[in-house]
């Protein structure tokens, strides 16, 4: 996932080109953002997890270096979206449409 963090234009011929269709071709970015974004929040809990505590009194919390750098790193990564854009450009998402029995591999 060394994807860009920064926004880009993209051009809807290019998007569309493996589908055929702009719609079809965002919903299948959107479908795949959804799934790096909750195995990203899998690992963050996961990782914060283990600096859970069962105390209950504001006094006795206090920051842990560890995990702030642990969320920072997250929210420096690439946002979904872009990861997911990116994967399915460079022809690494595969799809397959309800109507038809055939998995569809995405090649620009």
């Amino acid at each position: 996932m060394a994807s860009d963090a920064s926004l880009k234009t993209r051009e809807n011929s290019i998007l569309s080109k493996p589908t055929e269709n702009i719609f079809e071709s965002l919903v299948i970015i959107g479908k795949r953002a959804r799934q790096i974004s909750s195995i990203q929040k899998e690992e963050l809990n996961g990782k914060l997890a283990e600096f859970a505590s069962n105390v209950d009194n504001l006094e006795e919390i206090f920051e842990n270096r560890e995990q702030i750098e642990i969320s920072k790193f997250y929210e420096r990564m690439p946002k979904p979206t872009t990861t997911a854009t990116e994967e399915f450009l460079n022809g690494e998402v595969i799809f397959r449409r309800p109507d038809e029995n055939t998995t569809n591999n995405v090649n620009l």
